[in-house]
């Protein structure tokens, strides 16, 4: 009988169910035993800021099993981004469907604890998300929806090769939100429909708080 040692047990648990793997990062669906660390990054008022403050108990769990949602109906969701140096939860990155003008198109989001800002995680782990939907996942444009007031996360989708190409507004707490749009295209694309059409109830250029 082969035994692995505790640290190569620890590594098989962690590489069973990872999506994407960079330089220092492994992106992998959440598990339950993620739930305390996602829920201080979203309890967090500086990192949540753009949601107009933290997420209640309720919120960060209805979050959470979003993502496991979305895992399971699209194959893909905000991911667990986790520092391989020390296996440390550091945010979340993923790819998610969210609604924009009458359709639905795929949009890379990221989120990260704040003692992990200014280390270019986000940079790093949306590039390997744009690799993922113009490669295996055969995606013809991918989006980022950017707060205008988030600064540090739109120089993220400048840096991820996405240009500036509309503005909408979301509405979460009773707060209207306007958001940047961010739009990068598979080199080499021929002009077609960007997504699937599907009927909205909400109006012409806003966009429900969902990640």
């Amino acid at each position: 009988m082969i035994r692995l040692s505790c640290e190569t047990a620890r590594q098989d648990r962690t590489m069973k169910d990872t999506i994407l793997e960079t330089d220092r990062l492994l992106l992998r669906e959440l598990r339950d035993s993620d739930f305390a660390a996602l829920r201080r990054m979203l309890q967090d008022p500086a990192v949540m800021y753009a949601y107009e403050g933290p997420l209640s108990d309720r919120e960060a769990t209805e979050w959470f099993e979003r993502q496991k949602m979305r895992y399971a109906q699209d194959g893909f969701g905000l991911w667990a981004a986790i520092r391989k140096s020390d296996d440390t939860f550091v945010g979340q990155c993923g790819i998610t469907m969210q609604p924009y003008r009458e359709r639905r198109v795929p949009e890379i989001g990221y989120l990260l604890c704040r003692n992990c800002w200014h280390a270019g995680y986000a940079t790093e782990a949306a590039a390997a998300c744009k690799r993922l939907a113009f490669g295996p996942l055969g995606m013809e444009r991918i989006y980022s929806f950017v707060r205008d007031s988030n600064v540090a996360s739109q120089r993220v989708a400048l840096r991820n090769g996405m240009r500036r190409t509309d503005t909408v507004v979301k509405r979460f707490r009773g707060v209207d939100m306007p958001h940047f749009v961010f739009c990068a295209e598979r080199a080499g694309r021929e002009r077609q429909p960007e997504a699937v059409r599907l009927p909205s109830p909400h109006p012409p250029g806003a966009v429900p708080p969902d990640k």
